[in-house]
């Protein structure tokens, strides 16, 4: 990105302050080295490469028609926070993006904080982020699997049968929960 973002790329934008939002929420490494949304505070990846802004921008979650609002609104925080501070903000960057990570951080704790008049924004932001990390709900999970999705393998899940199908010979709970019964399928299905 170079010069003056918000009047060349709005979308894009938009889109850097986003993911500096789900980076700051569950941080990654940095995709390149001049990867300015993603702080690379955290090794692995995080909420961005786990498929965030793919969650926030899906229309079941309810909040797609919004994100726009909501990373101009971030950004307006940003100057502010700013201004109090004296933190140096990069005039080629959106100002949440321009802030280092300790400063993301703290502006995020303020926003989430009780009392907060838009808190509710921020944390339904904040648990898409975290969503989009713990359960890929974007994604049919064997092809999150598959791809490498960091939440999931960080996770441990394990991989689906070759037919697609998880089956734990060891219960979890280190014992069979119920027997089979009598007249399920091999497919697992009821009779």
């Amino acid at each position: 990105m170079t010069g003056n973002t918000a009047g060349e790329n709005p979308a894009e934008y938009r889109t850097l302050t986003l993911e500096a939002y789900a980076d700051t929420i569950v941080p990654g490494e940095k995709r390149c080295p001049e990867d300015r949304a993603v702080a690379g505070a955290a090794p692995g990846g995080g909420a961005v490469a786990a498929g965030a802004l793919e969650l926030m921008r899906w229309d079941a979650t309810g909040i797609s028609d919004g994100l726009d609002e909501l990373a101009d609104l971030l950004n307006a925080h940003a100057r502010s926070y700013a201004s109090e501070t004296g933190a140096e903000l990069d005039p080629s960057l959106p100002p949440f993006v321009a802030l280092d990570f300790p400063h993301r951080t703290s502006l995020v704790q303020r926003l989430t904080s009780p009392g907060h008049p838009e808190k509710e924004f921020w944390v339904l932001l904040a648990l898409f982020s975290n969503m989009s990390f713990d359960s890929a709900a974007h994604r049919h999970t064997a092809e999150a699997l598959a791809d490498g999705h960091p939440g999931l393998t960080a996770m441990g899940m394990t991989r689906p049968d070759a037919d697609g199908l998880w089956r734990f010979v060891k219960p979890g709970y280190g014992r069979a929960l119920a027997r089979l019964h009598p007249d399920t399928t091999s497919s697992g299905s009821p009779a």
